[in-house]
């Protein structure tokens, strides 16, 4: 693996743990999972988001400095590198979709103040897929607290996302059309990210589509 720090990205349900497990498994990389499930203000936000969002991001914010922090600071000798399952930036992306101008100027000048110490990822991969497919993989995987989650909100999320993208020319950043594929199960589509992976990826946005 010629990429030493990957993060694996997308939207609500496209399938970056599964992706992150997996490629963590077959570079013989250290696995970095967002631990979500430990925020005390996932259900409530749900339910009440403006009244939860905030601490909600906070939350978020708080844990995946922590965890990145942690990352740094203990050198790994037994693996070949690291593999997250989130980039440190979708705090401020989901922030900016949740909170109101008044929290999300706060919550913005938090984020400038820690975000300068955490290394940058070498390679950045985001798995795009249609907002019919999120649904889906959402409905499936059955979390409660997400079932009701509107389309248009993951629309917003998949626009901040593409929005922060276009801006990084200094980033390697691989958008990974998942919509029509399986890489859990089809090992011809998880073997064509693989394929990409080999390969040279430029500074700036490359996208490709998996399984036709």
């Amino acid at each position: 693996m010629q990429y030493k720090y990957i993060t694996v990205e997308g939207n609500i349900g496209a399938g970056k743990t599964s992706l992150a497990k997996r490629l963590a498994q077959a570079y013989n990389s250290k696995l970095v999972l967002e631990q979500f499930a430990d925020n005390p203000f996932i259900s409530k936000f749900y339910e009440e988001p403006e009244k939860f969002a905030f601490p909600f991001e906070l939350f978020f914010v708080a844990e995946r400095f922590k965890q990145l922090s942690d990352m740094t600071a203990q050198a790994d000798f037994f693996y070949n590198g690291v593999i997250t399952d989130y980039l440190f930036v979708k705090s401020l992306l989901f922030s900016k979709v949740n909170l109101s101008e008044d929290e999300y100027n706060l919550y913005l000048r938090i984020f400038d103040i820690i975000y300068k110490s955490l290394p940058v990822p070498d390679l950045i991969i985001y798995l795009h897929s249609s907002i019919p497919r999120l649904q889906k993989n959402i409905q499936q995987r059955g979390r409660t607290y997400e079932q009701k989650i509107p389309d248009e909100y993951l629309e917003n999320i998949q626009q901040q996302y593409f929005n922060y993208f276009r801006q990084k020319k200094d980033l390697r950043i691989l958008i990974l059309d998942v919509s029509n594929a399986d890489f859990l199960s089809n090992e011809i589509h998880y073997q064509e990210i693989l394929d990409q992976l080999e390969m040279e990826i430029p500074f700036g946005l490359k996208y490709v589509t998996i399984g036709g």
